[in-house]
């Protein structure tokens, strides 16, 4: 099964490791992966199309994982963006959209633990669910202000950081709080026969 994952950027690549690392105890054989990250969002409209028919070529699945803050406003919520990306490519049995309400770093806030530890400051955990947690002060924003305020050498890098916090951690914690990520974590394990998470 070969299975390509388009991206808005190298954030999102930094969880490729971490969701082979879970997928493979998982599945009874492995997916080639591809992350296909864009300089800050996925193709819209009639490029969306387009690029998914191509890598049809070549690939048996292709997702869709886009932000809903993508800072156009194109998207009101995790089910519009979904909508939007099917109406865009169109009847296609092999293209899945999905989602991280409101961004990516929304599946990092469950370990809060972990960037308190490299921020080295103890601020508290955003309240509610992660993925809730917007107040146009989205989950990025929260991130970035903990590692200002903490004695860390720098600010938040996405992809640097990313990558840390999800290295010390089980995307299954972070998918039992984020429906949004369960949903595409069940899609791979539901294309490649593994067992979906309940």
């Amino acid at each position: 099964m070969k299975i390509a994952v388009l991206v808005e950027g190298k954030t999102e690549v930094a969880l490729m490791p971490t969701l082979r690392n879970f997928l493979k105890p998982r599945l009874p054989e492995m997916p080639r992966l591809r992350a296909i990250p864009y300089d800050g969002r996925i193709p819209k409209e009639n490029k969306l199309k387009r690029r998914v028919e191509i890598l049809l070529d070549t690939y048996d699945a292709v997702i869709a994982l886009t932000d809903v803050y993508t800072g156009t406003g194109d998207f009101a919520d995790a089910s519009d963006a979904k909508k939007k990306m099917s109406d865009w490519v169109g009847v296609n049995p092999n293209f899945y959209p999905h989602t991280a309400q409101h961004d990516f770093e929304a599946w990092l806030l469950p370990f809060w633990a972990t960037i308190q530890k490299l921020a080295k400051h103890n601020k508290a955990a955003p309240s509610g669910q992660p993925e809730q947690v917007n107040h146009n002060n989205p989950p990025a924003h929260r991130i970035k202000e903990i590692f200002e305020l903490g004695n860390c050498r720098d600010s938040y890098n996405k992809p640097r950081d990313a990558k840390r916090i999800l290295a010390e951690n089980n995307l299954l914690l972070s998918a039992q709080v984020c429906p949004e990520l369960k949903a595409f974590l069940n899609t791979i394990l539901s294309l490649c026969g593994g067992e979906t998470i309940d």
